[in-house]
């Protein structure tokens, strides 16, 4: 079973400036938590974009519906900003109904100790290869269902609405 995997950006891909203290994109570090988490699923990896989700547009959200529509696999993991991840979720759910989709990110950027992005990204692996099609956020441990699913911002964790 081939995976499709989608870089959008987001925290999970943040890189810190000493100089400034900000947190900027450089290159994903997709590919090493891959190495790193032993991955051995069979995947094909793209990069669409390196953006923060806050900045993502109605036109980004279309190019990764179209990454998704255009993909052979039927198993798609996507790394998302969390801001917006419900938002693009949602989006993605009113597009496409013949794909499993799971997108994951992360609240602390994986080049930081402490990070949740290696246990998300290991998580999304392993879900979108057990779930029926549709699409779906794992988080904290958790998979939701796209039009169940809210960032509780002062939490910092995903929850369910209902």
């Amino acid at each position: 079973m081939k995976i499709k995997l989608l870089i959008t950006g987001g925290t999970i891909d943040k890189s810190y400036n000493m100089h400034n203290g900000e947190l900027h994109f450089v290159n994903s570090h997709i590919p090493a938590m891959l190495g790193e988490g032993r991955c051995r699923a069979e995947l094909e990896l793209d990069t669409l974009m390196l953006k923060d989700s806050l900045e993502m547009t109605e036109s980004d959200r279309l190019q990764l519906a179209s990454a998704c529509l255009q993909a052979e696999a039927s198993k798609i993991v996507v790394t998302h900003g969390t801001d917006t991840m419900v938002q693009s979720a949602q989006f993605l759910q009113s597009q496409i109904s013949d794909k499993t989709i799971v997108l994951t990110g992360a609240m602390i950027p994986y080049v930081f100790d402490n990070s949740d992005a290696l246990f998300n990204l290991g998580s999304a692996f392993s879900a979108v290869q057990c779930l029926p099609t549709g699409v779906y956020i794992a988080m904290n441990g958790r998979v939701f269902q796209a039009d169940n699913v809210v960032k509780n911002r002062e939490e910092g964790v995903f929850e369910p609405l209902m």
